[in-house]
This record gives structure tokens, sequence and C-alpha cells, in this order.
């Protein structure tokens, strides 16, 4: 566990993918063809946290939804790249922008798409309900679900790792 610490007291680029991350996986489609998704609001406020430790915030996904845009500006994460079917040029062109280290780069993940930038980060996550190959080259996986506090998880294992939980879940010094 000290491994996985050190990873994530490193982090200074949190990504996110959206379906079966932020999500369950569920997809909801209405006769108009208006998709919804159901967005877990412990992990939202995980993410806020996260962002307000320090940490840029960023999501990946290989859909394009309305909804996500929605979401994310609420949550304040003004890198988002939708409609990504090859996520690891998307995460190259990030990096590159933003100027960090793979080291300094968290993922977290579900399915077999996320692969290439999990392989390429310092610190790849999965969400417990992952696709058993994800989980199997992930360093590290949430006990909860993808849409069932998962990114909370994740978003506190870097925020504590780093020493910014306490103060930012409201503890006095």
């Amino acid at each position: 566990m000290q491994e996985i610490r050190n990873r994530a007291a490193a982090i200074r680029l949190a990504i996110f993918d959206v379906d079966g991350v932020l999500t369950d996986g569920s997809l909801y489609l209405g006769d108009d063809g208006q998709e919804y998704k159901a967005f877990n609001a412990r992990d939202g406020h995980g993410m806020v946290m996260l962002r307000d430790s320090g940490v840029t915030l960023a999501v990946i996904t290989g859909r394009s939804s309305r909804v996500v845009s929605m979401r994310m500006k609420s949550l304040g994460v003004n890198h988002v790249y939708q409609g990504q079917r090859d996520k690891l040029a998307a995460y190259l062109e990030l990096r590159e922008r933003l100027g960090v280290e793979d080291t300094a780069v968290a993922y977290l993940g579900d399915d077999v798409i996320d692969l290439p930038v999990m392989r390429q980060v310092g610190f790849a996550a999965a969400v417990a309900d992952a696709h058993p190959m994800v989980r199997a080259e992930a360093h590290w996986h949430t006990t909860a679900g993808g849409g069932r506090g998962a990114a909370r998880e994740f978003c506190e294992l870097i925020m504590d790792a780093q020493g910014t939980l306490a103060r930012l879940a409201g503890h006095r010094p």
C-alpha cells in the first residue's frame, strides 16, 4: 500500500473516464433520442475537493454527450475530451498542453479502451466492477463500483496521500 500512496502523492492531474466510472455504465435513451446519465453526488463532491486541493481534473471519454459537458462544467472540470476512440492521443495532447510528466498523472478507468492511457500514467486505477483485464493492469482498484462511489474513493486516496483530505473534509489540523 505504501507504493500506491507514493504514486498518489505525486499526482498533479487526475483523469476520469465517464461511462462505467462516473456513471454505472447504464445509458438511458428517451423516445426523442435524448440521452440521460446518472451521476453520483458524492463522486462529484470528491472531484470538487480534489480540484480544490490543487490537482487538475480532466475527463477523456469515448462517447459524446451534452449532459457530460453540463456535469463537468458544474464540477469545474475544464479539460473535457469527448468522442475519443483513441484515448491515448487525447491523453498525450492534454499532457503536452499542461506540461505534466506521466508520473504526475492518475487515471481512473473501467474498460479495455482505457488500457493504453492506464499503461502510460504514473497511477492507474480501476473501479471495482471494471473489466478483468483492466483490473489486472491497474496499480490499484476501488472497492466501490463505477457511479457508486468509486471516483470518491480515488479522489480521497490521492488527497490523503498528499495530506489535504482532512483539511478539505472540514477537520481541524
